[in-house]
């Protein structure tokens, strides 16, 4: 469901279809909306964000990073950005490079450790992130201080590296969501 939601994510940023399919096409996705609104379960039950197993843990919003390697020191795997994360001229948005890096410095932080939230992310665009192709995404944990997570990472397309990322992540207090 969720792979399905990804193409038509992007189908319909690229589309510029007639009046009668838009208004079609709205009318088919309320139908969807409202035959899944009954099934509306609590966070903690929901699938999205939650299935470790699927690329951007099932959140379509999220690029959808495909996860090769994964220990407590480091993340390596592939991203590639649709045309739903068209920013203009072929290349990605700006704003989705930061949740490519959310997706794998977040799961680094939290793997074998108490669970952590991103304090800050701080991203250098060094060159032009191409929409459509297969990129290297990686992270590495480079240190903790007392409740602080440092961690870095890459987005490389070939020998490229097209954005790196710093990120700090903080140990949660009990009870804190």
């Amino acid at each position: 469901m969720i792979e399905a939601l990804r193409l038509l994510q992007a189908r319909m940023t690229g589309a510029g279809p007639p009046p009668e399919t838009v208004t079609e096409t709205a009318e088919t996705l309320e139908k969807l909306a409202a035959a899944l609104e009954p099934f509306t379960v609590p966070e903690a039950a929901q699938i999205v964000g939650h299935r470790t197993d699927l690329p951007g843990r099932g959140q379509a919003m999220a690029p959808p990073v495909h996860i090769e390697e994964w220990d407590e020191e480091h993340v390596l795997g592939h991203v590639t950005f649709s045309r739903f994360y068209l920013g203009g001229n072929g290349a990605v948005h700006g704003g989705a490079i930061p949740l490519a890096f959310d997706e794998v410095m977040g799961r680094l932080a939290n793997t074998g450790r108490p669970r952590a939230r991103t304090a800050y992310l701080h991203v250098n665009y060094r060159k032009i992130t191409p929409v459509g192709s297969r990129l290297r995404v990686e992270a590495r944990f480079e240190r903790e201080e007392g409740r602080k997570r440092i961690l870095a990472g890459a987005l490389v397309d070939g020998e490229t590296v097209v954005a790196d990322a710093e990120g700090l992540f903080v140990t949660l207090k009990p009870g804190q969501p």
